[in-house]
């Protein structure tokens, strides 16, 4: 039962986060009452620190994503200093709004807002050197689209497009690519692009959707196309090409040909 529950969460991550915030307050409120009764006052930044770091320790064992553990952190500490420093309200909540806007696609789709480092972009581009200069490269979620316009003017007979549906994330990205020919941004689901039009498909996504990724290449991706994903493999499908980029996030790509 609790296994299946924990199951269910894990698809709502944001939900589950707000679960495992309330738990730890609880957890707190609870041990702060009981060292009152003991006659043990303690301070308030040390129930806050405590919170903090329950929750994190929370979200660990329910297997959430590293980030979301950093969030965990730093949220209610953030909102003490906020009180302590009479912060008002309305920045508070455009802070909130603006986390939303950039990280949409993490309360659904447990996939963050992950930017392609420049090692990993320099050897994407050398991976594309071995192809017609035609290609039609697909981004799954682009992000700010940096990458994606270096890559269309690095191959300007190429076709490269984006798709992202964090509203905000969008709007720059769409913004960025104004102008060129060759490269285009839509506001559109990654399931509802189809991949069959590309000769590659590239992503930077979050262990979460690769195994439903991996059933829509299977799919859509025509013979002789691949699939290059930043550091997350499939389960169970090894990858028949692995290139270790040796950054600060041990960033890798994966190849899978069609």
């Amino acid at each position: 039962m609790t296994e299946s529950f924990l199951q269910r969460m894990g698809r709502r991550p944001g939900l589950l986060a707000l679960l495992l915030q309330l738990l730890a307050l609880c957890a707190v409120l609870l041990l702060h009452r009981g060292l009152l009764l003991a006659g043990w006052a303690v301070p308030l930044v040390v129930l806050v620190g405590l919170q903090a770091a329950m929750s994190a320790l929370l979200s660990w064992r329910c297997g959430q994503a590293s980030w979301w553990w950093l969030i965990h952190l730093l949220f209610v500490p953030g909102l003490w200093l906020a009180a302590h420093w009479q912060v008002a309200p309305g920045w508070l909540l455009a802070a909130l709004l603006l986390v939303l806007l950039l990280n949409w696609n993490s309360l659904g789709e447990r996939v963050p807002l992950y930017l392609t480092g420049r090692r990993t972009e320099r050897k994407l581009q050398g991976l594309l050197a071995d192809l017609p200069p035609t290609l039609r490269l697909v981004d799954l979620g682009c992000g700010l689209a940096g990458t994606l316009c270096r890559l269309a003017e690095r191959y300007p007979q190429g076709q490269f497009v984006g798709v992202e549906t964090a509203p905000l994330v969008f709007v720059l990205a769409w913004l960025r690519c104004l102008g060129r020919a060759n490269c285009r941004v839509y506001y559109r689901s990654l399931w509802d692009e189809r991949l069959g039009d590309y000769d590659v498909a590239y992503c930077f996504l979050s262990p979460a959707p690769m195994p439903r990724l991996w059933q829509k290449v299977q799919a859509e991706m025509r013979p002789g196309s691949c699939l290059i994903s930043n550091t997350f493999a499939i389960p169970d499908v090894p990858a028949q090409r692995v290139i270790e980029l040796h950054d600060w996030r041990r960033s890798r790509l994966l190849l899978w040909q069609r």
